[in-house]
Parts: structure tokens; C-alpha cells; sequence
């Protein structure tokens, strides 16, 4: 069986999952009542919260926390874990715990399933409790990045993440193929896709590795594009999700361009081609600040924005945020716990990896406290003005169908001779009735 029959077989099935997991999950425990102050149970109680990060130093940060709240609270909880899901499994492995009746009490969710997970009931509202716990400070989050997560006055899960996408450059081969830095194309002002394009070609022509490495889409994952075809000021539907635009002339005009880097340029790895820019596998990748954390020694390294597109300047931001789910065995505990867990002084330490939805630490000072690998005036650079004016990548309320839609329709992009606009016009045909669904 080929691969593309075998992805195409389990990504449906994902999307049949979610929605089951997600009905099963609120007739189970779903409510449109917010939790309150926690009972004190009969006995400490043991929380599970699911994540897709294995960086020990990472999970490590989270257990202190984690900690700290269990010595504060005996008479609450005995313990939290953290339970690692593989990012390209994650979505997948929570919503087969929620449909078995197997439900996390909280759990990290991608932006692209928000609309999905906040309208479905699966998960409890966090404004009360937020609000509403001393010391809390809930003014001091940006209310912009609570919108993905809000219906009504309700909010349904707390942003954790709001990390701009930016370039990482190995500038030990840039400068070896002697192409311009980065750095100073930015200050010039010629910091450009198509520059970043050329630059990639010739240093992997030299290198004899890849050149430009969007990291995480492996011409699986179509929605991190979002980070090129932005530039573009392209998207894939319509903002209020009817519409499919996949057709429109800038995204026809982005994906000629993507195709292009990839067939005819050679300044992108083509499909079946693994590179790692952390392991000194290619000269560039587009990515969130909190890979920062795989950064050694081993090679000189740089970060600068996302290069302008023809549209000029189009700042891109990952946001997953973490919820509560109502079927959990302890729903008022586990809020109780995210209160604490994202508190201001526990925030500003999870800065270190995950920019955070607090207008007090969104500077570069701050954020260069938590962040020794990264420089203040980079931070201010990349992060502070990297959230300003972005736009999130695709999301919707039928993201999971829509997700395994587009990605078996562009798998006709990623051929050598394929007809960029006619792949794209097949794309809007089969997800059109997922839009008015």
C-alpha cells in the first residue's frame, strides 16, 4: 500500500475520531457552566495533563511547577503528570482518550482544532476561575490572543504559546557560500522570500545539504505554509470559514512560487527528504522561538523575522492553548491547578519557551530574562514585534475533516510537473462542502 493511501487512511480517521471523541466527551461531562473554587475532595486526587513536547528541560520546567502546586495544596493533589503525545500523533492519540472515556483532565490544543474543541462542550469555562483567583491578574492578558478561545463570554482554554514564526539562519554556511547575512538584508530592507529563495539555492549548492527547511511540514502538515503564503496576504478560506480561497490569485501566486523553490530552484528540500536545521542539516528553517532550546554549540547561528512577501510583511503566530476537560475525573482541581500553572510569576519562567499572553512580559528584557540563548534586541525583534498584526495559521470548526481534505488534494502539488492552479482549483471543489458544512 502506498504511503499516500496509508496517510490518507489514518488522517481520515482522525477527523471521524475528533468529532466522535469531542460529542462523546461533552454528553459525557460537558457544560456550559463554569467551574468554580475546588471542594476539597476526600482525598488528594491525581491530575494528567497532555502535551506534545519531549524537551526534558521543558518538561522538567513544568514538573517544578507542577510540584510546587502539590506542596502548596496536599489537601488538593497528590501529583501531576505530564504525558508526552508525538507531535503528529497528538491530535489523534487525545481524541481516542476522549472518545474511549479516557479523557485528560487538561491538555495542550493546537490552534487549528480551537474552533472545534470550544464550541463542542468538551471544555469547561476558564474565565471564573481565572479571574477570579488572587494574584491573578487577568487584565494583564492580551485580549486579542484569548479571541481563538473564547464563545460568548466564555474562554476555553488559556493561550500559552503565542510564538511568532521566525527564520533561524546557520550563518557559518551562508558565509561559506558567500551569500549576505541575513541580519544585514533585514536592515537594508531586502529582506525578501525571493531573497531568502536565492540565498538557500546557493548554499546548498555549496553545502551539499538543504538550503530553506519549513520545519514541520514535511508536505504533510499543508497549514504551516501559512508561514510563506502569508506573505502573500493569501489564506485558504474565507475569515468568516465559508468561502473556500485557495484560487485566488495569491495563493495561486504562493504555491507557484513554494512549488518552484522546491522543483526548479533546489533551495527546499523536495518530498521524502528529511533535514534538520538544529542538527546543521540546512542553512535556514521557518519555526517557532521555542525551538531555540535545540540550539548547541556546534554551529554560528542567527534569527531574523519572516522575509516580505510581494504583499510586503505578514507576521505569523502559532498559539496552542491549554484546556480543562469537563469529562475529567476533577475538572475544579485541574483549573485550580491551571490558575496556578500560568499564574504571572509562572509565566514569566514558561517565557523561557512559549512567548506568553501577558502584556507585562511581551518585551524584549523580559523575555530575554527567561531566554539566555536569545538576545534582548532579537526577542524585541522576532517576538515582541513578531505578535503585532499576526495572523494565526488556518483554523476552523471542521478542521480535522477539512485538514485531511486538503492534504490528500496537494499531494498533486508535490510532483515535479504538476499544474499548480488546477490542483488548487481541485482543492477548493472537495473541501467547498466541508465549508458549508
Amino acid at each position: 500500500m502506498s504511503v499516500h493511501h496509508i496517510r490518507n487512511r489514518r488522517t481520515a480517521g482522525t477527523a471521524a475520531v475528533l468529532g466522535t471523541a469531542l460529542a462523546l466527551s461533552a454528553c459525557a461531562g460537558g457544560t456550559d457552566a463554569p467551574v468554580g473554587e475546588p471542594e476539597t475532595p476526600s482525598e488528594p486526587v491525581d491530575l494528567r495533563m497532555t502535551v506534545w513536547t519531549a524537551d526534558e528541560t521543558q518538561l522538567d520546567l513544568f514538573q517544578s511547577i507542577a510540584d510546587a502546586y502539590v506542596a502548596e495544596n496536599p489537601e488538593l493533589v497528590s501529583s501531576v503528570k505530564f504525558e508526552t503525545i508525538p507531535f503528529e500523533d497528538y491530535t489523534t492519540a487525545l481524541t481516542t482518550q476522549l472518545a474511549g472515556g479516557n479523557a485528560p483532565d487538561l491538555a495542550w490544543i493546537f490552534e487549528s482544532n480551537a474552533p472545534e474543541f470550544v464550541s463542542s462542550g468538551a471544555l469547561v469555562d476558564l474565565r471564573p476561575v481565572l479571574e477570579g483567583t488572587e494574584g491573578y491578574a487577568f487584565d494583564d492578558l492580551v485580549p486579542s490572543a484569548l479571541t481563538l478561545w473564547e464563545d460568548g463570554d466564555g474562554l476555553y482554554a488559556y493561550p500559552f504559546s503565542n510564538s511568532p514564526f521566525a527564520m533561524f539562519v546557520n550563518t557559518d554556511q551562508i558565509e561559506a557560500a558567500g551569500q549576505p547575512d541575513p541580519v544585514d538584508l533585514v536592515a537594508d530592507g531586502g529582506w525578501t522570500f525571493d531573497a531568502a529563495r536565492d540565498i538557500a539555492a546557493a548554499t546548498a549548492e555549496k553545502s551539499g545539504k538543504q538550503g530553506l527547511v519549513v520545519r514541520d511540514f514535511d508536505y504533510q502538515s499543508w497549514e504551516n505554509l501559512a508561514t510563506v503564503w502569508s506573505g502573500w496576504k493569501a489564506a485558504p478560506w474565507s475569515a468568516d470559514g465559508t468561502q473556500c480561497t485557495f484560487t485566488d490569485p495569491a495563493m495561486v501566486d504562493a504555491m507557484t512560487w513554494f512549488h518552484d523553490a522546491v522543483f526548479t530552484d533546489a533551495a527546499m528540500p523536495a518530498p521524502g527528504t528529511t533535514a534538520d536545521f538544529f542538527a546543521g542539516d540546512a542553512a535556514m528553517t521557518i519555526t517557532q522561538i521555542s525551538r531555540a532550546s535545540a540550539l548547541d554549540d556546534s554551529f554560528h547561528w542567527d534569527i531574523v523575522p519572516l522575509p516580505e512577501g510581494p504583499a510586503g510583511k505578514q507576521n505569523v503566530v502559532g498559539q496552542a492553548g491549554v484546556g480543562v476537560f469537563a469529562a475529567g475525573e476533577h475538572p475544579d482541581v485541574a483549573a485550580d491547578f491551571l490558575a496556578y500553572f500560568t499564574n504571572a510569576e509562572n509565566a514569566e519562567q514558561l517565557a523561557a519557551y512559549f512567548p506568553p499572553p501577558r502584556q507585562s512580559l511581551l518585551n524584549g528584557d523580559s523575555l530575554a530574562a527567561a531566554n539566555p540563548k536569545l538576545t534582548a534586541d532579537q526577542l524585541e525583534a522576532v517576538v515582541v514585534q513578531g505578535v503585532e498584526d499576526a495572523v494565526t495559521k488556518p483554523a476552523h470548526k471542521n478542521f480535522a475533516k477539512l485538514s485531511e481534505t486538503v492534504r490528500a488534494e496537494l499531494d498533486a502539488l508535490w510532483v515535479e510537473d504538476a499544474d499548480v492552479e488546477a490542483v488548487l482549483t481541485d482543492t477548493c471543489a472537495a473541501i467547498t462542502p466541508l465549508l458549508e458544512d
